[in-house]
């Protein structure tokens, strides 16, 4: 009698340890920051975000969050993220709440085939357009000159701050700008050229260019210390520069100084190169976790 309880209980904590996952970062091209609380510090793949994050990425970073129904932000350079309210739902049996500010930069919310029929309610507030999403594919950016919202499958009800109404849209490749200080613009259709070959890259996860991720297996030993000063500067250097550091002691009084979790041996010999050109650093080798 005893193993099939078991087996219920255990099926029973899963099945709550699903539904309860949270918004996790799944990948970063570094540099990125996470500010937490009024604290800001290196944006590491695997870790959990909550309400009142705001994720910073630099120059040329992309971050990859994953949510708990399964959609997907991915963030361009540049950018600053804020996350507002959030659930922990998995769309199954109550909706993924979540609202969220793009501040600055580009961002695509994705929503794949295994997610289509989740419950999800979530309005992304891009500068001065708010979008109400409930399960689709959009691009978007704010920039200096204006806030931008591109409709790529599905549909969304935007609208601009200052302006009465939302506007529903419903056909892939429609977009909707807002220059800053002035009306919106009407609904007008991109050339998908421009979105393949221009706005998509811009905020696509970039393998091979120092990509991290949370089942990452690659380190990149980036120095190893005579003593725990010089260890700390590295160390300090590098988390500083939107770079999570981890130190580690050694044999015979020496320490590590590292980045983990990255995706292959290509990424780690190109974050080298990277830190080698904005740091000096001196780089020492990269390994299997």
């Amino acid at each position: 009698m005893r193993a099939p309880l078991i087996a219920a209980l255990l099926a029973t904590s899963l099945a709550t340890a699903v539904a309860a996952a949270p918004t996790q970062v799944s990948a970063v091209n570094m540099p990125a920051w996470l500010e937490r609380g009024g604290q800001m510090r290196p944006l590491a793949a695997g870790v959990n975000l909550q309400a009142g994050d705001v994720v910073h990425t630099g120059n040329g970073a992309r971050v990859l969050l994953t949510l708990p129904e399964g959609s997907q932000f991915k963030l361009g350079e540049d950018a600053v993220f804020r996350v507002n309210t959030l659930n922990a739902s998995d769309g199954r049996k109550t909706a993924f709440q979540a609202t969220v500010d793009v501040l600055k930069g580009a961002f695509r919310f994705t929503t794949g085939l295994a997610g289509k029929l989740r419950q999800r309610e979530v309005d992304i507030k891009v500068a001065t357009i708010t979008a109400g999403i409930r399960g689709t594919d959009i691009w978007g950016k704010s920039d200096a000159e204006k806030d931008l919202v591109c409709l790529l499958e599905g549909s969304i009800a935007v609208e601009h701050e200052g302006e009465a109404g939302f506007i529903t849209m419903d056909q892939p490749l429609d977009f909707y700008v807002a220059p800053k200080g002035k009306p919106a613009l009407p609904v007008a259709k991109v050339d998908p050229n421009k979105v393949a070959n221009e706005w998509a890259p811009q905020t696509e996860p970039q393998a091979g260019k120092g990509l991290s991720q949370a089942q990452g297996r690659w380190r990149l030993v980036v120095a190893v210390a005579g003593n725990q000063a010089e260890a700390l500067q590295w160390y300090d250097s590098l988390r500083e520069a939107g770079y999570p550091a981890k130190i580690r002691p050694m044999a015979e009084g020496k320490f590590r100084v590292s980045l983990e979790q990255l995706a292959s041996e290509a990424d780690a010999r190109a974050l080298g190169e990277r830190l080698k050109a904005q740091l000096n650093t001196p780089t020492v080798s990269t390994m299997r976790m």
